[in-house]
């Protein structure tokens, strides 16, 4: 009976030995998947936890597909003794993470940021897409808000021209941040861009910031050189100011055929009956034709002061980037629109 006892206590103290020799296994034993470059140098990993991951067992069951972790059971103990509360994000994983207590607390503390740049697009549709590939939100999702005329009135701007709220930059943010904490972020943005200086020179112009953000969408889908914008607003700003005056600008009519495929603006495409064609419809057009740069809107309002009604392209001089030559007077202007056709006709 005694042997058998005694035998029992070993079996006992055997089991403690080999559960306690996995508990500190599951604390301290190595269970994280290390990357490493093509020379075999450990690197940091990158773990994406999405809103809809909310428990243990999922994450879990995301980290082996990710191939982060070893053993699933080790990391799902681990995190039910630690009392680990699954929180979506982006998530860097230094190479020296070994163990699932080291990742856990890694997943406990903050996300890394993300920097969304973005610049050149002419309609909110191509935002929202590129939104979607940056932030946990769909395309879909930002398109509706940005035509849903109620939530875009709460930022004072209508669907027409809700892209005045978008200032072309780098910004910081969290992964999972939503389409609306996003807008809200940009809205927050735009004020800071709009200070007291560039107000007082859009009010000088007797224009809102919306009007300056379309113009300068106008001078930024009308040069790429940057220099001669200032030139070319003082041209439009001329056109609004002069009674009788269309502003007639070419990328205005563009937008109003959705053919963004136009090279050469023809009189088949004047015809274009929309507000946005602004050789049929005087002032400006009803919202943005294009995502206007930091560099457009100070264009505008720190325009040059000329008598310049007219432009067209100029012909390429060599080691010069494309430009355009400037006009007072209607003769003047057909002069260097021949100028120039004479030059296309030799290329």
């Amino acid at each position: 009976m005694k042997k058998i006892i005694l035998g029992i206590l070993v079996v006992l103290l055997l089991l403690g030995g080999a559960l306690g020799g996995y508990l500190y296994y599951v604390a301290y034993g190595t269970n994280v998947i290390t990357s490493t470059t093509s020379a075999g140098i450990p690197e940091d990993n990158v773990l994406v936890i999405p809103t809809s991951v909310q428990s243990i067992n999922e994450l879990t069951a995301l980290l082996q597909q990710e191939n982060l972790i070893k053993n699933d059971l080790s990391f799902w103990l681990m995190a039910k003794g630690m009392k680990y509360r699954v929180k979506a994000g982006k998530y860097k994983i230094p190479a020296a993470t070994k163990t699932s207590r080291q990742l856990i607390k890694v997943l406990r503390g903050s996300q890394m940021s993300i920097k969304v740049t973005f610049h050149n697009f002419r309609v909110k549709e191509q935002l929202a897409g590129h939104l979607a590939q940056q932030i946990e939100t769909d395309s879909t999702t930002v398109a509706q808000m940005l035509n849903d005329e109620a939530l875009v009135a709460t930022y004072g701007y209508t669907p027409q021209t809700i892209m005045a709220m978008f200032i072309p930059n780098t910004y910081e943010v969290y992964w999972n941040t939503t389409a609306k904490e996003f807008l809200d972020r940009m809205q927050k943005e735009n004020k800071k861009f709009w200070n007291a200086e560039r107000l007082a020179k859009a009010e000088a112009l007797e224009m809102t910031p919306t009007e300056i953000y379309t113009l300068a969408s106008i001078v930024e889908a009308e040069t790429q050189y940057k220099p001669e914008r200032p030139r070319v607003a003082g041209v439009y700003l001329n056109r609004l100011q002069t009674e009788g005056w269309k502003l007639e600008a070419d990328p205005t009519v563009i937008f109003a055929t959705g053919d963004f495929s136009i090279r050469r603006v023809l009189n088949r495409h004047l015809e274009t009956d929309s507000p946005y064609n602004t050789y049929r419809y005087a002032g400006l057009p009803p919202g943005p034709i294009y995502m206007a740069s930091i560099s457009s809107i100070d264009a505008v309002l720190n325009h040059e002061e000329h008598n310049y009604m007219f432009f067209c392209a100029k012909v390429p001089e060599v080691g010069m980037p494309t430009s355009h030559a400037f006009a007072k007077t209607l003769r003047q202007h057909l002069n260097n629109a021949r100028a120039y056709q004479r030059w296309l006709s030799t290329q």
